[in-house]
C-alpha cells in the first residue's frame, strides 16, 4: 500500500507540473467566461446556450488533457527508462499502472473542479437580448487568475518552488473565493429587471463529466502502454466520436437483434449517458443524483475492464 500511495502522490505532482496542464485548465477557464460574453440573440435561450457550450467545452479539454497527461505519465516514462527504475524494485506492474491511474484520475479532478466553477460562473454571466455583459465578474476571475499566476511567479523566483505546480494550487484556491465573491456581492440584470441566478444543475452535470474523463483516462492509459501520444490522441479521439454516436450506430441496430451491433454497443463507451445537457434544458432536476450513482457503477466497470485490458498490455511489454 506504501509503494502504491508513493506511485501516485508522484504521479499526481508530476503531472499538475506539466505546462500542458495549466495551460489546458486556464485556457478551458478563460474560453468558458468568453461563451458567457457575446450577445446571441437565441430569443430566451442565451442562458441554455451557454450551458451547453460550457459542458461541451469542458468535455473536449478534458478528453486532451486525459491523453496527454496519460502519454506523460506512462509513454514518456518507458521510453525514458524510469518505468523500469521503478519497476526494479519490488514493485509489481499492475501496482504501477494503478497507482499512475489513480494520480491521474485526481490530477483530472483538479483540473475539472476548476472548470465546473467557471461553468457555473458563465451561467451566472449568461444575458439574453435585454442584459449586458458581466464586466464585474470578469474582472474579479480576471484578477483571480492574475494573481494565481503572479503567486506561482513569486513562489519560484523567491521560493525557487515550481511555477506550475504553485500556479494550479493558488488557481484552484483562488477561482474559488472568486466564484463566491461574485456570487453573493455583484449582481447581473437578465431582462425586466430579473436577476440572473447561478445554474446549479451544472454540478451533477460536471460531475457526470468527471465520469466519463476518467473512463477515458483508463482507456488512454491502457493504449500508453503500448504506443505514443499521437497514436492514443488518435485512438482515443476515435472512440470518443463513435461513443458520441452509439445509440444511432450500434443501439438501434442492436434493439433489431443484430450479434454485431450488441457487441459493438457494449464495447464502445456510450458518451450519451454522461451528457446531462439535455434533460437540464427540459428543466428536469430530480433525478440528477440518484442518474449520477448508476453512471457512477457504469464508469467503474469501464474502467476497470480498460485497466485490466492495459495490464495485460503492459505485462509483457519490453521496457529495456
Amino acid at each position: 500500500m506504501r509503494q502504491f500511495t508513493t506511485i501516485a502522490t508522484n504521479g499526481f505532482l508530476e503531472l499538475v507540473r506539466q505546462p500542458v496542464f495549466l495551460l489546458l485548465m486556464t485556457g478551458s477557464l478563460a474560453f468558458e467566461i468568453f461563451l458567457a460574453v457575446p450577445y446571441y440573440f437565441a430569443f430566451g435561450d442565451e442562458p441554455k446556450l451557454v450551458a451547453n457550450s460550457v459542458l461541451a467545452a469542458m468535455f473536449l479539454s478534458g478528453l486532451f488533457g486525459a491523453v496527454l497527461n496519460a502519454s506523460s505519465s506512462l509513454a514518456r516514462e518507458i521510453r525514458s527508462g524510469t518505468a523500469l527504475v521503478v519497476l526494479s524494485k519490488p514493485v509489481g506492474r499492475l501496482t504501477f499502472l494503478l497507482a499512475k491511474f489513480t494520480g491521474l484520475a485526481v490530477a483530472l479532478t483538479v483540473s475539472t473542479y476548476v472548470n465546473l466553477v467557471g461553468a457555473l460562473i458563465a451561467s451566472r454571466m449568461a444575458f439574453d437580448a435585454y442584459g449586458k455583459t458581466d464586466l464585474p465578474a470578469i474582472v474579479i476571475l480576471g484578477a483571480a487568475v492574475g494573481l494565481a499566476f503572479m503567486l506561482g511567479g513569486f513562489s519560484n523566483f523567491f521560493l525557487r518552488r515550481h511555477f506550475v505546480s504553485d500556479a494550479v494550487a493558488a488557481l484552484v484556491v483562488l477561482t474559488t473565493i472568486a466564484a463566491f465573491v461574485i456570487f453573493q456581492y455583484t449582481r447581473q440584470m437578465e431582462s425586466l429587471g430579473t436577476l440572473a441566478q447561478v445554474n446549479w444543475n451544472l454540478v451533477p452535470a460536471g460531475i457526470l463529466l468527471l465520469f466519463a474523463l476518467w473512463v477515458l483516462a483508463a482507456l488512454a492509459l491502457a493504449c500508453s502502454t503500448r504506443l505514443d501520444s499521437i497514436p492514443t490522441l488518435a485512438i482515443c479521439s476515435t472512440l470518443f466520436l463513435a461513443g458520441l454516436m452509439s445509440d444511432y450506430f450500434f443501439g438501434r441496430p442492436a434493439a433489431h437483434g443484430n450479434w454485431w451491433a450488441s457487441m459493438l454497443y457494449s464495447i464502445v463507451p456510450n458518451w450519451q449517458l454522461f451528457w446531462l445537457a439535455d434533460a437540464i434544458n427540459m428543466g428536469k432536476s430530480t433525478f440528477h443524483w440518484g442518474y449520477l450513482a448508476k453512471a457512477l457503477v457504469y464508469a467503474v466497470l469501464y474502467t476497470g475492464a480498460a485497466l485490466a485490458a492495459g495490464a495485460v498490455l503492459f505485462e509483457d511489454r519490453e521496457l529495456s
